[in-house]
């Protein structure tokens, strides 16, 4: 579990970029930071991992203030995976994503080894092994990227923003992988973007940040979607328009669901008392078959 207590940042030109933050980051789940630029979202990201350091407050990660942890050690325990990848361009893949294992000791033989199996773990072919960054697609790239994250096997993920430099296409392949990856892996996942639709696909808690760090609201993405806290929540999620704007309208095989664009989104159709989930009625996607 990580843990921010009255944690405050202000940076030596008087910015105040995160004020007085409290926020409890449970394990083996992912919480997603959300906001606008300058919500402070990425330097609670960093404070996580010592690449910034609080003004005041307190960080702790599983009971123990990091404070007194070795900032060089610390992140050496934490997995990094950043925008645009930042792997190393004159090394090859396999020693891009063993880079952390030679920094501990590893040895080379098996921390290549080790290298090879990320490669299987984050769905990237093994022929790619000897190539550079350069000779890869950018979603390719960031594989690496996620691969080099889990070179140690941490219990630490941090995520910032690290598919918001791919195409669409590519951004939704690589969210279902990592949805894939925390099923298998059960990670503790800090993930940073602006873009509310990754962080409901994506988040376990979700913390919408206003300027200064502010959270404001914490919870699941249902939570949030059926009681948004404020106006600024209900227009940041966008509940009053496009996909999430729903209505219904009457169909031959029951209401169809109409978005805030006028497009249909599905069908609601009645449950058999034995089947389905708990709730009153469910969405069914347009028939490809046309009936």
């Amino acid at each position: 579990m990580i843990e921010f207590r009255s944690v405050t940042k202000q940076f030596p030109d008087g910015t105040r970029a995160v004020d007085s933050l409290s926020l409890v980051i449970p394990s083996r789940k992912t919480t997603v930071l959300v906001g606008s630029s300058g919500s402070g979202k990425t330097t609670i990201l960093r404070m996580i991992n010592r690449m910034v350091d609080p003004t005041s407050g307190v960080v702790e990660i599983d009971g123990d203030d990091i404070a007194g942890k070795e900032p060089v050690k610390l992140r050496r325990g934490i997995g990094y995976v950043m925008q645009n990848s930042g792997l190393l361009p004159h090394r090859k893949v396999i020693d891009n994503i063993a880079t952390v294992l030679y920094l501990t000791g590893v040895a080379r033989g098996r921390a290549r080894g080790r290298a090879l199996e990320l490669m299987d773990t984050v769905g990237l072919d093994r022929a790619f092994a000897d190539r550079y960054p350069s000779q890869l697609s950018g979603g390719q790239q960031q594989r690496v990227g996620v691969a080099r994250g889990l070179a140690v096997d941490p219990n630490i993920l941090l995520m910032d923003e690290p598919f918001g430099a791919v195409d669409p296409i590519v951004r939704s392949e690589l969210q279902q992988e990592l949805l894939r990856l925390q099923r298998e892996l059960g990670k503790t996942v800090v993930f940073v973007t602006h873009d509310i639709d990754e962080a409901f696909l994506l988040g376990d808690q979700i913390a919408i940040l206003k300027t200064g760090g502010e959270i404001a609201q914490l919870g699941t993405p249902t939570e949030i979607l059926s009681n948004p806290a404020d106006d600024f929540v209900s227009s940041f999620v966008g509940t009053d328009r496009g996909a999430r704007a729903l209505h219904l309208a009457p169909g031959r095989f029951g209401n169809l669901v109409i978005d805030g664009t006028g497009r249909p989104a599905g069908i609601l159709v009645n449950e058999s008392p034995t089947e389905g989930p708990s709730w009153p009625g469910q969405t069914r996607g347009p028939s490809t078959d046309g009936r």
